[in-house]
Order: structure tokens, then sequence, then C-alpha cells
């Protein structure tokens, strides 16, 4: 979600002119610029496109893909609603800001915020986990961008279930990659029992969170926490372990075992502010730095503080003084919202990956390269907001020349040191006597290699389906790309379920237990279903898709270091 959806739980939808979309016609031809109106020469052709959108194919596909993105509306309601309005309102007469609110107060403002994994846990616990009782994202406090880290205390009183934690922990994973300052806004009773042996003994369990806090610390990455409300048991080693550290007076408090657990081990009858509140941990304890008497104050603090080592010219002030983009950034001739009418949402209709690229590049430019080899996969360069990217998008399945020709774009990419997208709706890999005497296994893996070994940053798009090994080639999440987002129509399994159940008729006599396996597949292969397992960072609608990837670009592009190849080996560009 964008900062659009966050604000519309608090007051009102702010955006940034540098980031965001400016405001269009609702005119589609006075949408649409000449190639002329960028104002100045360009190196990159603009792509023509051949959508008429007045065909009936055209309004039905958007038909399509408005409802889907109602659905997703709906949904990221609920989220931002979080625990619901019993729990809600109680925080609210405890005097304490809800955790959007919090972050909205904590973040520069008009500025962005990119938030991840918004559906985390959509389906699962009987519905009871919104958003897995957290908010994360990337936002910019006091000019630096931060990854933010938030407990929502109304949602099982902030509890850490097993996606929860896999939440935290991929927020902790994007802010190690790209050098982003962490930020924690803590409110939370710790482990869910219930779940605990999903949650403490294992290597990607809760105690991985605190490793990741000191070696990114060591790795001169800031961790500041501020304490809101309860922060017990393993959630007390969250601002334990920050570099520096704020908590609310008569509000936060800190303990590894409560008061209740005390008095079972140790009969000592005591209450939370004199077993572990602020007062006590800013005067006695020294636990906390700082003592604040509000949530407002204590987001206050941490602006100052985020300021602080920003100024001290700690890696925060690194990041930052990168130069910007150096191309001008300009609108696409075409626009962004036709995207729903281009694509639709059903996957066996197929589309030209081209014209989601002329409604998401600088000025719709796009210089496509080997155009006429390997034609089911669409490689090239352009601009997003200002940023140089190289663009790799599906338009069929995967043929040996397919792979070949973006093995060898990502090794020209890898040797100029330019960030990948990677547009996706693939089947697989083609199959069959004629592609496997032509070798597609050796010739898939070289592109799969590619993806692996290379350094530069990768940003993957789901916009169709994600079938087999067409994930890996295509950056799927084992692959490691920086970031990855799908639109509401995205699928992702091993098959498409018409495939699966071509290859169950040939195995089994059970038309029934087919049928069920069919429908299971169909089900698991959604877009809310794998983003609520973290399979990817997050549902955008397609016409936010442009801003997605400015956003990330922006985070990618300043923490990327060209001398990480040295440490994989250049393997420049050979031919295929």
């Amino acid at each position: 979600m964008l900062r659009s959806t966050l604000t519309r739980c608090t007051r009102g939808p702010l955006a940034s002119p540098a980031l965001l979309p400016r405001a269009r016609s609702t005119s589609s031809l006075s949408r649409r610029r000449s190639p002329s109106a960028a104002g100045h020469p360009h190196p990159f052709p603009v792509l023509p496109s051949l959508v008429d959108t007045s065909a009936p194919t055209f309004e039905e596909r958007a038909a399509q893909m408005a409802q889907k993105e109602d659905e997703l509306r709906a949904m990221w309601g609920k989220v931002c609603l979080g625990g619901g309005e019993r729990a809600r309102a109680k925080a609210k007469q405890a005097g304490k800001l809800l955790v959007r609110e919090r972050i909205d107060k904590l973040l520069d403002p008009f500025s962005p915020f990119l938030e991840l994994s918004a559906l985390a846990a959509e389906g699962m616990y009987d519905g009871k986990v919104p958003g897995a009782g957290m908010v994360t994202g990337i936002g910019r406090v006091n000019g630096v961008e931060c990854m933010i880290v938030a407990n929502d205390a109304t949602v099982k009183g902030g509890s850490y279930h097993p996606i929860t934690v896999k939440k935290h922990l991929r927020a902790q994973e994007i802010a190690a990659q790209n050098r982003l300052p962490c930020i924690y806004l803590v409110e939370s009773g710790g482990a869910a029992l219930p779940h605990q042996k999903d949650v403490f003994p294992d290597r990607e369990h809760f105690g991985r969170i605190f490793y990741n806090m000191a070696r990114m610390s060591a790795d001169g990455i800031p961790q500041l926490a501020v304490v809101h409300g309860i922060s017990v048991a393993g959630g007390a080693y969250v601002p334990a372990m920050a570099d520096e550290n704020i908590i609310v007076a008569n509000q936060g408090s800190i303990f590894l075992a409560g008061p209740p657990l005390v008095k079972a081990a140790l009969g000592e009858e005591v209450d939370s502010e004199t077993l572990g509140g602020g007062a006590m941990h800013a005067r006695e304890s020294g636990v906390v730095d700082h003592l604040a008497i509000s949530d407002e104050h204590a987001l206050a603090l941490a602006r100052q503080a985020v300021g602080g080592f920003a100024a001290a010219g700690g890696n925060a002030a690194a990041v930052t003084s990168r130069e910007a983009p150096q191309a001008e950034a300009d609108e696409p001739v075409y626009d962004p919202h036709e995207l729903g009418g281009v694509t639709g949402t059903n996957l066996k209709k197929s589309w030209d990956m081209r014209e989601v690229i002329a409604r998401t590049v600088d000025g719709s430019r796009f210089a496509e390269w080997k155009r006429e080899w390997g034609e089911t996969v669409v490689t090239g360069f352009a601009h997003v907001h200002g940023h140089q990217v190289g663009i790799i998008a599906n338009n069929g399945v995967l043929l040996s020349p397919s792979a070949l020709k973006a093995t060898q774009f990502i090794q020209l990419c890898e040797q100029r040191g330019v960030p990948l997208v990677f547009l996706v709706n693939i089947t697989g890999f083609m199959v069959g006597t004629a592609a496997e005497k032509g070798g597609i296994a050796k010739n898939g893996a070289k592109l799969v290699r590619a993806v692996a070994a290379t350094t530069c940053p990768k940003i993957t798009i789901n916009a169709g389906g994600s079938y087999g090994a067409g994930n890996y080639g295509m950056a799927g999440r084992a692959y490691s790309p920086h970031f990855l987002f799908s639109w509401p129509s995205a699928r992702v399994a091993v098959m498409g379920p018409d495939q699966l159940s071509s290859v169950m008729a040939t195995v089994s006599t059970d038309h029934e237990q087919t049928a069920r396996l069919r429908d299971q597949i169909e089900q698991e292969s959604e877009a809310v279903f794998g983003s609520a397992r973290l399979w990817d960072d997050g549902i955008i609608l397609p016409s936010d898709t442009r801003t997605v990837l400015g956003l990330a670009l922006g985070v990618v592009t300043k923490a990327w270091r060209p001398e990480e190849r040295e440490k994989v080996g250049n393997f420049g560009v050979f031919r295929m």
C-alpha cells in the first residue's frame, strides 16, 4: 500500500509531487501527450500503443481489473482498522495514537510511505490477525529514508504470531540490503504463546530479530526504538538492542517478565510502572535514553534523533547525500490508469507487455534491445522517475532464444550497473521434444544462474502468471529481488490449474481427487493467498506500478555499491 491508503485511515491523502503521478484530465485524449511534449531530446524512442481504449475488449478487461481492485481496497480498509473499533476506542481512551497515526506523525509531511506486506496473514488465524499485527514500510524521516517497523497493539496486543515474525524479519532484510536506518515503534506483548513452537526456537524465529539488530548496528546501520506501550519478554529486547531508544512516561513499559509472572516466580507483588515504567528505566536502570511525555513527544524526539545521526555523517547521511537521478522525470505519454483495460484479469488472454511498459516508464520512452530475436521476452532500457533501468518482460513462454537473450541482457546491465526490473507474466519454460533437443534445460539454467549471480538491484512485478521454472528465471522470491510486488490478478504456482488437471488425469483415475486438487491449487496461487504468507512485499494497483517502482528505485540505487560485483566476479558480457 502507498501512503494514500495509510492516510485514508487518518487525515486525508498526502503525496509527494516529486514521486507520485501528477493530476490528469479525465479526458482520455487530453491525458495523452505528443512524443515531443517532454520538451527536450532523449536518446530513447517513444513506444507506440496499439490499444483501442474504446474497444469492448478494453472495457471488459478494465471492468475485470476494477472489480479486483475494489476487492483489494476492501481488504486494505479492514487492515487499516486493525483489531476493530472496540480495541481502537480503548487505545484512544488511554490517550494513545493508533499505529498508523504514529507513522504519519513520524514521517516528513507530504512525503510518501511505501507500505510492505499489508495483507500479511490475510485468511490466516481465523482472520483475527489483520496485517499480521504490524505495519512495516519505508518512509522519510528528517529527509532520511528509513525502515519503519510498528506493532499494532489493537491486534492481539501486538503479539508475535509466526507470520508476524516473518514480516518483521523481511523488513530487516530489506533494511540491511539497502542500508536503511530502522525505527521500531514498539507496543507488544511478545510471542503469541499458543504458537511458541513456530515463533521461538528456530533459526528464523523471534531471536533472529535481535541478531539482525546487532549485525546491522555493527555494520553502521542505525537502530532506533520508540516504546509506546508494553514491551515484554522478547519484545523488551527491541529497545534494549537499539542504538538509541525513547519511552513514553506512564504509558510505555519494558520488562523481561510482567507482574503476574514475577509474582508466580518470586511471590513479589509489583505494578507495571514500578517494575518497568519509563521513569524507572530513565532514572534508575538506564535502559532508556529519552523519556517522553506523550506519543507525539516521543515521535518528535525520534525525528530529532534521526536528524542527529544523519548530521553526524553516519551511514544515513551518506545514503541521503548521493546524487539524485541524472535524467529528468516526466509522465508517460499513455495513462497508467489504462493498465487494467490493457491486461484484465483473465490470464488465458494474452497482452503485449510493451503496452504495460509504455504506461510505466518516463515519457513512454523505451530503447528495446534485440527486438527481433527471442521475441517471447522483451528487453530494453528506460527511465522510471529519472532512474535508468533495464527491463525484462514476458511476452509468452520462455524458449531457448528468449532465455539466452535475457541472460545476455542481465550481463549487460551488470556491466553497466543498471538496476533490473522484471515484469512477469510467464507460464514457464517451453517443453516438448524440440525444446529439449534445443537445450532448453541448459539455456534456462543460464538465465537462472544470471539472475542469481547478478549484483545489480532487482525489482520484480508479478503482473500475471509466475509459473514453474519461469518463476526462477524472472527473479521470483527465491532469487532475492530487492523488492517483489504483485498485481491483484497475479498468480504464483508450480503450474497452472489446467495443466495440473491434465497431468493428474494421466496418473490418477480419481476424478474427484483431481478436481479437489485443482481447486486447491487455484486458491493457493491467488495473489492474496501468497501476499498473506509474504511471498511478495505487497499487492499494488496496476496504476500504482510506476509510483511504486520510483519509490523502490530511490531506495535500491542509493544503497547499491558497484564494488560489490568484485565479490562474485564480474562475468562481463559474452554472446549467447
